[in-house]
């Protein structure tokens, strides 16, 4: 038994070394992974998957490309979506377990002090839309297989990469649609996550377009119009109280608190001197996992009926004049709650996190929604680990300014690589 311990010491040692080796071979590789433009919308982002293809080749990788029908792709709202399956078989015998990494990213926004797609270093730290959400596992994923090779040598079971390009419009066309083809079926499987916590629990999100109908007018008779804006500004109100209420709704799961209700967006109105005769606005509701996304959604439809009915009551709309409201759910995803079968992944990297970072990788849940969720729906295990801080608002994640300390990818694709020697055991 000493003898095993130590061989296994002396192999996670020559894992760190390895890495140590490549690291700035790693570091260019993130970098030609944040230059590429993964924005969306408006999702164009085969280019992105023929780039990583074509990097990939250089390590001995062949990368399939798995290409989503244009059609399907124009009608989800995107422009095009070439998802990535590295295969590595080993051996008879062992588990396949599966790396997931999402190049699609939101765009980068105003307030930017960097070029979002320079990828420039500065004090340690990696810049650029995506260098630490989740390109930053590109790399990490990419390396971590590359040393458990070089290194440890396998001898049964298989790892696969999977490089997927819609997780910001909630990973149908992604991760979704390589299950459901039947393309892949791990055994166990690791998402793009932060280097601090495993996570094997995340919130759900609904996501909703709602369009409030009045009727429009010249803003000289406005009271020959009816003003959908004032609609609208009593229905956020009812909306917005909701928070208040979703407070009281506590989850049992460290890491997550409570059910939250976000207006992202408002569209509406033709010009300054029209009454506003349509407006529109996307709700994100985020949903603990012990709640139930039927009953969730049924309770907004009826805060939003009640707010309009209020609204036609007190000013006395009633037929042609009456306001009117159309809602479309726009996304769905079920939370992630955690199965059995995870404790493999979560024990190896809390055992490697704890050895390489000097601390012990909490198992937390997080208020966030991932493409985990359509592994685990299908019975897969998986956990959320990979390079990046403590927290999304420490990464700039979805803000300007994007970072990824530099050390942490490389601590964690040593953690990962670590992991991937037992899990292949």
């Amino acid at each position: 038994m000493t003898n095993m311990n130590q061989d296994k010491q002396a192999t996670y040692a020559a894992i760190d070394a390895w890495i140590d080796e490549h690291f700035d071979e790693e570091v260019k590789f993130l970098q030609a992974m944040v230059q590429v433009p993964t924005d969306t919308p408006p999702g164009n982002n085969a280019p992105h998957a023929e780039r990583t293809a074509d990097l990939i080749k250089d390590f001995g990788f062949e990368a399939e490309k798995h290409v989503v029908p244009e059609a399907d792709v124009k009608a989800y709202g995107m422009e095009s979506i070439t998802n990535l399956i590295v295969r590595r078989p080993y051996g008879d015998g062992g588990k396949t377990i599966a790396l997931n990494a999402h190049g699609d990213v939101v765009p980068p926004g105003e307030g930017w002090t960097k070029d979002p797609y320079g990828a420039e270093i500065e004090d340690g730290k990696l810049y650029g839309r995506a260098a630490a959400v989740s390109k930053s596992d590109f790399a990490s994923f990419t390396f971590a297989v590359r040393a458990l090779e070089a290194v440890a040598k396998p001898s049964k079971g298989a790892v696969e990469l999977h490089y997927t390009y819609d997780e910001e419009f909630g990973g149908l066309m992604g991760p979704g649609w390589l299950l459901e083809k039947g393309l892949t079926k791990p055994d166990l499987m690791i998402a793009a996550g932060f280097s601090y916590e495993v996570v094997t629990a995340h919130n759900g999100c609904l996501q909703m377009e709602i369009t409030v109908q009045g009727k429009m007018a010249h803003a000289a008779v406005p009271h020959t119009g009816v003003d959908a804006l004032q609609a609208t500004a009593v229905l956020l109100t009812a909306l917005y109280g909701e928070n208040v209420k979703y407070k009281q709704v506590t989850s049992q799961v460290p890491g997550i608190k409570h059910p939250y209700l976000n207006v992202g967006r408002i569209d509406g109105g033709t010009n300054t001197n029209v009454v506003p005769g349509k407006v529109m606005l996307k709700i994100d509701r985020r949903m603990i996992p012990e709640e139930n996304p039927v009953e969730v959604e049924a309770s907004i439809r009826a805060v939003i009926a009640k707010a309009i009915e209020d609204f036609n009551t007190q000013g006395g709309y009633t037929g042609e004049d009456a306001v009117r409201v159309d809602i479309k759910r726009l996304l769905l995803a079920n939370a992630m709650t955690p199965l059995a079968g995870n404790k493999p992944l979560v024990d190896a990297i809390q055992t490697h996190g704890k050895e390489v970072f000097g601390e012990m990788p909490p198992s937390v849940g997080t208020p966030l929604y991932t493409d985990v969720r359509l592994y685990v729906e299908r019975g897969i295990p998986g956990v959320i680990y990979g390079a990046g801080p403590r927290t999304v608002l420490e990464s700039h994640a979805k803000r300007s300014d994007e970072r990824l300390v530099l050390e942490d990818l490389r601590r964690a694709t040593k953690v990962v690589a670590r992991s991937l020697v037992d899990l292949t055991a």
